[in-house]
C-alpha cells in the first residue's frame, strides 16, 4: 500500500484544493520556497500528479477536503501511491484552521492553507474503503439521482393530467418515462442488493439494520451505502457530524441569540436515507415516539423533533455495528421502557 504511517526528515507537506473540474496544489519544503501547479480533476490529471509529487524524491504528506464525488476519486488515487499519504479532512476543520492563517481566498491560497495543516497539525491517514463498499455507495447515489429524476417526472404527469390543454401525447411520454425508470431502479437495487450479499460484513450490518423499526430493504442498502465507506474508529459524534444533523448555534453577547439549527455541514446522501425511517419510527416504535412526543411537549416544532429522532436513530445504527446486536429501543429512551 502506498500509505506510510512514520514520516521521514525528507517529507514534504501538500495541501490540494478540489474542485469539480481543476485541482490547485501547494507543496511545501522546510527550506525551499512553496511550490504551485494546477492539474486537470480526473484520471489523467491525478496521475499527472501523483509523478509531480513523486518527482521531489521524498515522503509526502497530502491533506485535502472530502468534497464528496469531486475528493474520493482523488484520495483513493493518492492512497495507492507509494511514498504518499493522504488525510481527508472535514470542511469544517480545515476552515477553522485557515481562519487563523488565511489573508485572501482564492484557489491557490486554499491550496497552500491545506499545505500549512499538513505541516503543522496532527496527521490523521485516511484509510480507503473496501472495493466493495465503494461499487456500493456509488451504485446506491446513481439510484438516488434516478428516483429523484422519477418523482420529478410524476410530479409533472400529476399537473400534465389536471391541465385541461395538456396534449395526451405528453401524458403517454410521461407515464413511459417514469415506468421505465422504474423499472431501471428495481433493477439496479437488485445489484446492489447482490454485492451487499457477496459481503460478509455489510451482509451482517445490512440484517442489523433490518433489525431497527422504520428501516426496511430500500433504507437499509441506502444507509449501509453510507455508512460502509465510514473510518471504522470515528466515534459516535463524528458519525453525527459526518451526517450534519449536529446542532449549529449562534450566539454574540447578550444581542445576538439565534435559535440553534442542524450544520448541513456533512453528508446529504445520509441525511436524506434517515429521514424516512425517522418518520415511520416516530410513528410505530414506541421508545422513539414517546421521545418525538416528548420534544413536542416542550414545544420544539414538529421538523426539529424529527431531526432529534434522526439523530436518535443514528446513534442506535452505530450501537447496533459496534455490538453486533440487533436494535433495543429501551437503551435509546430508557424512561419510555413503561410504554406499550
Amino acid at each position: 500500500m502506498g500509505n506510510r504511517s512514520v514520516a521521514t526528515k525528507a517529507t514534504q507537506y501538500c495541501g490540494i484544493d478540489v474542485s469539480a473540474a481543476s485541482l490547485a496544489v501547494a507543496i511545501i519544503c522546510e527550506g525551499y520556497p512553496t511550490e504551485q501547479r494546477n492539474f486537470p480533476n480526473d484520471t489523467g490529471g491525478h496521475k499527472s500528479l501523483i509523478a509531480w509529487l513523486r518527482k521531489h524524491k521524498g515522503h509526502v504528506r497530502v491533506s485535502l477536503e472530502a468534497t464528496g464525488v469531486y475528493s474520493f476519486d482523488l484520495a483513493v488515487a493518492l492512497n495507492g501511491a507509494s511514498e504518499v499519504e493522504v488525510a481527508v479532512l472535514n470542511p469544517k476543520v480545515a476552515n477553522r484552521f485557515a481562519q487563523t492563517i488565511r489573508r485572501s481566498k482564492t484557489d491557490a491560497a486554499d491550496a497552500e492553507v491545506l499545505a500549512e495543516y499538513s505541516r503543522r497539525m496532527p496527521f490523521q491517514p485516511w484509510v480507503a474503503p473496501n472495493s466493495n463498499s465503494i461499487r456500493l455507495r456509488s451504485l446506491v447515489r446513481y439510484i438516488e439521482s434516478l428516483s429523484s429524476q422519477s418523482a420529478q417526472n410524476q410530479n409533472r404527469l400529476h399537473a400534465a393530467q389536471r391541465s385541461a390543454v395538456t396534449p395526451r401525447c405528453v401524458i403517454v411520454d410521461l407515464k413511459r418515462a417514469i415506468a421505465s425508470l422504474e423499472s431501471r431502479i428495481h433493477s439496479l437495487r437488485r445489484e446492489a442488493m447482490m454485492l451487499v450479499r457477496q459481503n460478509e460484513l455489510l451482509y451482517q450490518r445490512y440484517l442489523l439494520l433490518v433489525s431497527v423499526p422504520g428501516i426496511a430493504q430500500v433504507s437499509a442498502i441506502q444507509l449501509l451505502a453510507e455508512l460502509c465507506t465510514l473510518p471504522s474508529d470515528l466515534t459516535v459524534r463524528e458519525w453525527v457530524a459526518h451526517s450534519g444533523l449536529d446542532p449549529a448555534h449562534e450566539m454574540s453577547g447578550t444581542s445576538v441569540k439565534k435559535a440553534s439549527r442542524i450544520s448541513r455541514a456533512g453528508n446529504r446522501h445520509l441525511r436524506r436515507a434517515l429521514y424516512m425511517p425517522a418518520l415511520v419510527a416516530s410513528r410505530c416504535d414506541p421508545y422513539l415516539k414517546a421521545f418525538f412526543e416528548s420534544l413536542l411537549a416542550r414545544s420544539k416544532a414538529r421538523l426539529q423533533a424529527l431531526i432529534a429522532v434522526a439523530r436518535k436513530l443514528l446513534h442506535a445504527v452505530y450501537g447496533i455495528f459496534k455490538s453486533g446486536n440487533k436494535y433495543d429501543g429501551s437503551k435509546l429512551f430508557p424512561s419510555a421502557c413503561s410504554v406499550g
